[in-house]
């Protein structure tokens, strides 16, 4: 199969190419170093999403297993499922907002009832609560529908990440029964005043805690021998585990069973990266154990299907070390232990839950300025993933959304990988009346004010510009910053890998209309350059161009005319 380029990832780094027959007045165009811009982790543009409340592309598959009960607000099933994903990855949404990779909640089989823990009832629909690891849950989609995403949001230069549990089962219901006690524990609850009192406990109340530590050789839990038999499946999946503790060697542990069965994900339909639930609730090796095997089944699958492989990166894997900062470099702090998730290499990235804290009370220097210089420093070669709302931070940075352009200015050009949270990029509200706790933040996607509202279609035009600019630039979120004036607000980024080299320059806060910009720090005279912001071009004159625009804002590459 031949693989498709799409066009908002071709590249418009350009090198100076000198034309002996060009006359002096006629601006220098560069020609590419390659074809392609490079899709690096560090400084991709990742969108994160409730499958059941993104899009709904098929309301067959809304209600399943008799889950008819009245839910509290905002905490049943509302019908988003994976083909309303591919729908917008069709329709091209995700390549107008610049997102080269798409994080979407977990997508096993969930418990069939729900619970009613003082909240209203709930029911699974965040996808955090499994009970079979080895089938997608029909609410979600099948098979086919989630080999039909990846194939499409990769012919888009899109990656797929999907979200790993290790900790924990769904809670126990009546139709939900415990799984054994050498697979889980029911108590007692964490107290989380030190390294034991977070791990070997439940987080909460009946969610019943997997027993990461046990190397003892366990038996299959009846509820999902009973299942798999009823579903005709039974033979190959024990097959397919022999075969799994043939090959590695592992014990019959609760931990290696789920790792085997997460990571089929990888080899069956080529996903590329996980983002792994309460990491810092399960033991740290076993993060190591996991991380080979992803490792593993990525090169598995690269080797059986090389006209799918995109390209040579490694499998991406991101832990969620809730209340991890960026300040703390590479270690987390317990209390009594200090932890580090990145050596040996656990993890790629760690989600940072101070960026949104750093965003309130930082400039846009001051925070542009320590990003750069810690993931140029303590964590060189390894990465954050910033966000400024998500689906369990009860403090947003912007709850009301009265802050949307300083929001996507500080998330999609500060230096790291950033998250949009479903919504972001259309000001969808993080403030639901009649909600009960995180509920509150899991709205379904506003389509309609999309469709419908000038004010919203606004602000997703900036988040489309500043987020296309990024993935066409990795040296927004990968490369090292540069302050070049403060008033007015100018700074430029610079990206070196082999022979691909990429330049930007941005300015923020500026005055409208005309603005004289001095560049001959970063490009070369008679170079032409282009405001993506505005679509105005330049030619570089004596170290400096001028750009005329309506808006308070630049964002600068070097032009090549068949843009």
């Amino acid at each position: 199969m031949r693989q498709i380029i799409p066009l908002f990832i071709l590249s418009i780094m350009l090198i100076n190419c000198e034309n002996k027959n060009s006359k002096e007045t006629v601006a220098k165009v560069d020609q590419p170093t390659n074809t392609e811009t490079p899709f690096i982790w560090e400084g991709a543009n990742l969108y994160f999403l409730l499958t059941d409340r993104f899009n709904n592309g098929d309301i067959n598959n809304d209600v399943n297993f008799d889950r008819t009960r009245e839910p509290g607000k905002l905490r049943g099933f509302n019908g988003g499922d994976i083909k309303g994903i591919t729908q917008k990855v069709k329709e091209g949404y995700f390549t107008d907002l610049g997102i080269n990779a798409i994080w979407m909640t977990p997508i096993v089989e969930q418990i069939h009832d729900a619970t009613d823990e003082g909240t209203g009832v709930s029911y699974g629909f965040h996808g955090y609560w499994a009970k079979d690891w080895t089938k997608i849950d029909p609410n979600f989609g099948t098979k086919e529908d989630l080999h039909e995403l990846v194939k499409e949001a990769h012919a888009r230069g899109i990656r797929i990440v999907l979200d790993a549990v290790i900790n924990h089962t769904g809670p126990v219901t009546e139709k939900d029964p415990v799984w054994p006690d050498d697979w889980v524990r029911t108590g007692p609850q964490c107290k989380y005043d030190n390294y034991e009192n977070t791990v070997t406990c439940t987080l909460v109340a009946n969610l019943p805690d997997i027993k990461t530590e046990s190397n003892d050789n366990v038996e299959l839990p009846p509820q999902l021998v009973e299942k798999w038999k009823a579903e005709g499946r039974y033979e190959q999946e024990v097959k397919e585990l022999d075969a799994f503790f043939q090959r590695t060697g592992y014990p019959r542990a609760p931990r290696f069973y789920i790792i085997k069965w997460l990571t089929d994900y990888i080899t069956e339909f080529g996903v590329d990266g996980y983002r792994a639930d309460t990491v810092k609730h399960t033991e740290a090796y076993v993060w190591q154990e996991f991380k080979a095997e992803c490792d593993y089944a990525f090169a598995e699958y690269k080797k059986n299907n090389p006209e799918k492989v995109l390209d040579n990166n490694d499998f991406y894997l991101v832990g969620e070390v809730y209340n991890y900062n960026i300040s703390s470099g590479q270690l987390f702090d317990f209390g009594d232990k200090k932890v580090n998730y990145f050596d040996p290499a656990s993890f790629h990235s760690l989600i940072n839950f101070e960026f949104k804290w750093n965003s309130k009370e930082l400039s846009y220097e001051d925070l542009f300025n320590k990003y750069s210089g810690v993931l140029n420093g303590e964590l060189k070669d390894f990465g954050t993933l910033n966000y400024l709302s998500s689906h369990d931070d009860g403090s947003p940075f912007d709850a009301q959304r009265k802050k949307p352009y300083e929001t996507a200015n500080k998330l999609l050009l500060s230096p790291g990988t950033s998250q949009v949270y479903y919504g972001d990029e259309s000001s969808r509200s993080l403030v639901v009346p009649g909600t009960e706790g995180d509920a509150t933040l899991r709205s379904m996607m506003n389509w309609d004010s999309i469709a419908k509202r000038k004010r919203t279609k606004e602000v997703l035009t900036h988040w489309q510009k500043l987020g296309k600019f990024r993935a066409n630039h990795p040296a927004v979120g990968a490369g090292t910053h540069h302050m070049m004036s403060a008033e007015p607000y100018y700074f430029y980024r610079s990206y070196q890998n082999g022979n691909f080299k990429d330049k930007v320059v941005v300015g923020l806060d500026l005055e409208k209309g005309e603005k004289i910009i001095d560049v001959s720090k970063v490009f070369e005279e008679r170079v032409m350059l282009r405001d993506t912001y505005s679509g105005k071009t330049a030619t570089v004159e004596k170290g400096k161009i001028t750009i005329d625009s309506d808006f308070n804002i630049v964002l600068i590459e070097k032009y090549n005319h068949e843009d």
